[in-house]
């Protein structure tokens, strides 16, 4: 249900298409060989999910890939994690239906992303 939520907001949006779900890793991985997308939006505390190792594997083969982590962990270490994978942003989901597209936007500019509330205001903000 989240991840239809995410779908309608961001085709909501205008000018974005969903080109593709995936429930875990593999299937995402899997999804790659077919079509790599522009950009990943995904949870990094999911069941059989590995998403810090996911995110480092897909800037590793597909570097121009962007990648935003959408999550309910508020603590700043998640945060660092993430980006040292090579995330791009980094969204908490309470705040998804106001920021989303804002996140992506800012992503597809080039700009790293991450939630204020966990930013603290933007200590982020210059971290690409």
């Amino acid at each position: 249900m989240f991840r239809q939520c995410v779908k309608d907001l961001l085709e909501g949006a205008g000018g974005l298409k969903v080109i593709g779900e995936a429930g875990d890793d593999l299937r995402l991985l899997d999804f790659f060989q077919k079509e790599p997308p522009d950009m990943v939006i995904w949870g990094i505390s999911m069941p059989n999910h590995h998403g810090l190792a996911a995110t480092r594997e897909i800037k590793m083969v597909y570097p121009n890939v962007k990648i935003l982590i959408l999550t309910m962990h508020r603590e700043k270490e998640y945060v660092d994690y993430v980006l040292a994978a090579g995330a791009e942003g980094y969204l908490l989901k309470e705040n998804a239906d106001t920021e989303l597209y804002i996140a992506v936007d800012r992503i597809r500019r080039g700009e790293c992303y991450v939630s204020p509330l966990v930013a603290g205001g933007g200590t982020y903000s210059s971290f690409r």
